[in-house]
Parts: C-alpha cells; structure tokens; sequence
C-alpha cells in the first residue's frame, strides 16, 4: 500500500481522504492556502504546507508549488480529490513525470472525456447511447443554427470543454440560439480558454442518473449502481440519492452495461462517473459525460455498497486488488445526501461569514462529511460547500424520515445556508413520491 499521500485539495473532501488514509496507516500530507491555515482539513493532516495565497490559481492549482510541496515532504503520491487540478491531464502526467503515484485516472483517459464532443463520438463508437447532437464543434452562428434545424427544437447550447453545470444554454427557437451560442462561446473562451460549442437536444422533463465506475488494477472496469441528481439550481446538484427512485432491476442492468462499456473504451482506471439523461416518459437514456474523478456525492454509493471509495482508490493507483468481490456488487438500502452551501435558502446566492454555531447532527444512519468547524470563516474564495448531508436506511421512506431529522438538529449560524430550503425539498410531495425531475427546485421556487 502506499506509505504517504498528499492531498491536492482543500475543505471537506480533503478531509474525508485524509480519515481513510489515517485510517490504513499512510502518513497523510495536506496543502493549503493562507485563507485555509486554520481550517480542519489543516490541522488534522500529518503534515501541512501552505501553497500560497487565496487566489485557487496562485496555490491550489500552481502546479509547481503543489509539486514543490510533495518533493519537500516526501510524499509517494497525490490525490487531487475533485475540482481545481483533478482533471487536469497535463498535472496527472507531471505528477508520473516527477516519480511520484497518481491516484485518479490515466492522463489519456482524462484528455479523451475531456472534451464533450470528443466524448461523445467515442462512447456512440463504443455502444453508450447518446443524444441527438453535433459530432463535430459549431464552427460558428450559422453552423449552430443548421445544426439545430436538424436536431429539432428545444436544443441545449454547450461549452464542449465545460463541466460542473456551466457553460450552457437552452434555446427554443432560432432566435433563442443566436442569443445563447454567442453568450456560450463568449463564457467558454473566458472560463475554459476553448470556446468551442456543441449543439444537442434538450429534453424538457427529463433525469439526471449517473453510475459510479472503478476501473480495477487488473484491467476490469466494475460498476457500483447508479445515483440519482436531479435535484439541481442552475444545473448544479443539491441533493443525490442511491439507487434512484427512477431506476428499475431492467433499466438498472442497461444503466450499468452501458456504464462499464464506457469505462472500457477508454481503459478506465480508478474511480470515475458516468453521466447519463434519463427521459422518464420513454425509459431512455442518454450519455452526457464522464467525470475522471471521485465525485462529491461519492458517500451515497458507499452507504449502499458497503465500501470506501477512496480506499479502493489508493488500491488501484497501488497495483493492489479491490477490497471487495467484483461479482457480487448488490445495493442495500437506500442513501440520501444534502449540499449543505453557505447560500441563501431562496435565490441560492453565496453567504459566506464567520460560523458562529456549528452543532452537527448524529444517530442512526447519519454521517456528515463537513470542511469547517465552529469559528472558521466560510471565505468568498472557493466554491460555497461547507458539509454534506448524507443519510442512510432500509428503505427510502426511513432514510428521508432521518434526514428530515437530521436537518432540524444541525445547528448553523453564521453564513446563510441552505438547510431551510431542504426542510422544505423533505416536505415535498414531488420529491416523496419519487417521481421528480430537474425541474422541481424551479417549480418550488
């Protein structure tokens, strides 16, 4: 096993890869910025080395002062944990470069799904189904609007090289995309440095399921079930669950074929997400992308499988067999996780500020995954999330009666948050029956 780990990142994730590599004895090594110094994550590494300033760009994703921080402690290899240089291709590869152990997916593998409509072409060659949509970059308005034509109306605009829910667009008329291919190619160029633009179908009711995927040391890619996330504001997740209330034995056994075919074209190692359009009218669904990457909502899949992910991780980037018998993956009980962000509750605008009370709740089947603890300051930094939520029971009826009790007893002042708007979300008729869609956050709102 690898004897120590330095985690390129920051906040709850960073911590909950820190407790799994405590916990199988590797010697865990943080990286921080000066905003972080005093932040859990910090504190509770074996080592700690500050990258630089606040600014994500001067510390956590300086690629050399990273690098600097691993030669300097020793480390044997990296975990990027999500966001910042997690799909970074060009880092997973200096990071082999300097000798040092990768725990995340080959460099080609991240190049290959990196771009959306590179994605797209190999999973259609390898079987996956896919929507509607270019095989080729929009090359510019007019090629957009013949695109479109053919395709048929409403059609999604996207950033090819986007992620994360940004860089996108809806369009229902020929007058819509001309407002929305510019203002997408214009977003894309500024926040990803690649303004090209894909044009797909866009189904008007339709399910955000997506399946965890391992690519094991000895070449077999696995899948561990699906998740539903179509609970979304502004295409971002707030809430996911396993298994998905959408999701049947039959359509589940497709889920997943089409998941580790995917995997396997392109030699898929480690952990990974395959992202998928479920039209519930028809039962049909579609590839949207993969993520090379562990996901934030990754505690669902544990819960219901009855592994560590980031265990299994540090096996595969070690050479070493999953923990588990791959031919005997079964769900058991049902998992729920809440996005505790420092937002307001209503229009889901950041919040940060001091955090004056946090009392995190406990009991049966509660676990809370947070980056911050009473008296740290949520900063205007970084991404708004301060803790994940995650529930579990024997039944989805028994773990949305635990979250329901869970939110009431955690005690948050301070930042605004959203744990008013989850109250509300576990009262929701929609949302209790199972039968949802992206669009329930809008029609509550």
């Amino acid at each position: 096993m690898i004897e120590s780990l330095l985690v390129a990142n920051r906040g709850e994730i960073a911590r909950r890869i820190i407790r799994t590599a405590r916990r199988l004895g590797i010697r865990a090594i943080a990286v921080h910025s000066e905003a972080d110094a005093g932040l859990p994550f910090v504190t509770e590494a074996d080592e700690a080395v500050c990258v630089g300033p606040a600014n994500p760009a001067q510390s956590y994703r300086n690629v050399e002062a990273v690098l600097a921080a691993a030669k300097s402690t020793g480390a044997q290899a990296v975990h990027p944990g999500y966001g910042f240089l997690s799909e970074n291709a060009d880092f997973a590869r200096t990071v082999e470069a300097s000798g040092l152990i990768w725990v995340g997916p080959g460099a080609d593998a991240i190049t290959a799904m990196g771009d959306k409509i590179n994605a797209r072409n190999l999973m259609a060659a390898a079987g996956v189904p896919v929507a509607p949509g270019t095989t080729d970059p929009a090359a510019d308005l007019d090629a957009a609007v013949a695109a479109a034509a053919e395709i048929g109306y409403p059609v999604m605009v996207k950033a090819a090289a986007g992620g994360g829910g940004m860089g996108m667009g809806v369009a229902v008329d020929e007058a819509a995309l001309r407002t929305e291919y510019d203002k997408v190619r214009s977003f894309a160029e500024r926040m990803f440095g690649d303004g090209s633009v894909l044009i797909e179908r866009y189904f008007p009711r339709v399910r955000h399921v997506e399946v965890q995927i391992l690519g094991l040391a000895d070449g077999r890619v696995v899948a561990l079930g699906e998740r539903e996330c179509s609970v979304q504001r502004r295409n971002q997740k707030l809430v996911e669950e396993s298994p998905s209330p959408a999701v049947s034995p039959e359509l589940r056994e497709r889920f997943l074929a089409a998941a580790v075919r995917a995997g396997e074209a392109v030699n898929y190692r480690n952990a990974g997400t395959v992202e998928c359009l479920l039209d519930p009218a028809t039962q049909e669904f579609f590839f949207l992308e993969m993520n090379t990457r562990l996901q934030v909502e990754h505690p669902v899949t544990e819960l219901v499988y009855g592994v560590d992910l980031v265990e299994e991780q540090l096996r595969v980037a070690a050479g070493l067999a999953p923990t588990f018998d791959p031919d005997a993956l079964a769900p058991r009980g049902h998992a729920i996780e809440l996005r505790v962000n420092a937002e307001d509750p209503k229009r889901f605008l950041p919040g940060p500020g001091v955090i004056r009370t946090w009392v995190e709740p406990t009991g049966e089947g509660v676990r809370v995954d947070s980056g911050y603890v009473e008296g740290n300051t949520v900063t205007p930094f970084y991404d708004s999330l301060m803790a994940k939520l995650i529930v579990s029971g024997a039944t989805r009826a028994e773990a949305v009666e635990r979250a329901r009790a869970a939110v009431a007893a955690f005690e948050l002042s301070g930042p605004k948050n959203n744990l008013p708007f989850f109250a509300e979300l576990l009262e929701n008729q929609e949302f209790l029956s199972g039968d949802y869609d992206t669009g329930i956050v809008s029609r509550m709102r």
